[in-house]
């Protein structure tokens, strides 16, 4: 019977979620919302052998971890929702959000969508003729003349900030203008990392500025060792210069006499008969 086919088709498909469910350190989630189908296809090949990739029903999902002996992944139930892309892999989330967000490419904005930048219409030529286009910049906010044949924008307008919504018009303006105001490609929800969820938030870096603080942090502790003469590779050199320097100044200040010392004792003291035969001189009565 065709039912019994279905039913035993799920049943299939159930066991084989389970099976992926157990077989990989990372479980991630991606909304398929707004991306393209070129796009997922050209990241499944750079990800090959790396991350394996599946669309699965959700209701199917939800079955294969209800009969699982492990609380762990009942943490995803409530991420289950919409079109999910799901990512089976070893790879550190961190690293893995990393390669998401690089294959991200700009694209043409449709009504709806949130910009992914403070869309800027510079001041210049639009490279239209005369005509309809004008209403269009205007019902933006555009200031327009007209030059040369050709349409310009007279200042350097915002007609949209990040995150903000595109609207109907405006997207088809800037589609016109070639202006991509809007990233595609994949964003993880969630990633279950050993029992832990790792919210898409959360796994988002600045890289920038991770390595400014990185960097600060190095120099921070650089010289900490310094202050208190804890050795290590990277200020060895250092901590020996410094103290070459500090005991050569003690050497001179005591009168210690060493090979590296000798002249400079000699100098000082020769320095100082000088200044106190001077003093001497200075003291005497006049005649």
């Amino acid at each position: 019977m065709p039912s019994q086919q279905v039913l035993k088709e799920k049943i299939s498909e159930i066991e084989e979620i389970k099976q992926l469910l157990k077989s990989y350190k990372y479980i991630g989630i991606a909304s398929l919302q707004k991306v393209r189908a070129p796009q997922l296809q050209a990241l499944k090949k750079s990800l090959t052998g790396k991350v394996y990739m599946r669309v699965l029903k959700n209701t199917l999902t939800k079955l294969a971890i209800e009969n699982m002996e492990t609380d762990n992944l009942k943490k995803l139930d409530n991420y289950l929702e919409g079109a999910n892309l799901f990512l089976f892999t070893d790879i550190n989330p961190f690293k893995l959000a990393l390669l998401l967000e690089r294959g991200k490419v700009k694209t043409v904005a449709k009504s709806g969508d949130l910009s992914a930048m403070d869309v800027v219409i510079p001041e210049g030529s639009t490279g239209q003729p005369p005509g309809p286009i004008i209403g269009q910049l205007n019902a933006v906010g555009l200031p327009t003349r007209i030059e040369s044949g050709s349409v310009w924008v007279s200042k350097d307008t915002l007609v949209v900030r990040k995150g903000e919504p595109i609207s109907e018009r405006l997207a088809a303006l800037l589609s016109k203008l070639d202006i991509k105001a809007v990233e595609a490609g994949l964003s993880m929800k969630v990633v279950l990392d050993e029992g832990m969820v790792i919210t898409g938030d959360m796994l988002k870096i600045d890289l920038e500025k991770t390595r400014k603080s990185i960097e600060q942090s190095n120099n921070e502790a650089f010289a900490l060792t310094l202050s208190i003469a804890y050795p290590t590779a990277e200020n060895i050199d250092m901590l020996l210069q410094i103290a070459h320097k500090e005991a050569f100044t003690l050497s001179l200040n005591t009168a210690i006499p060493t090979k590296e010392t000798i002249e400079d004792i000699i100098r000082k003291a020769y320095t100082e008969i000088l200044s106190l035969n001077a003093a001497i001189e200075n003291a005497k009565p006049k005649e």
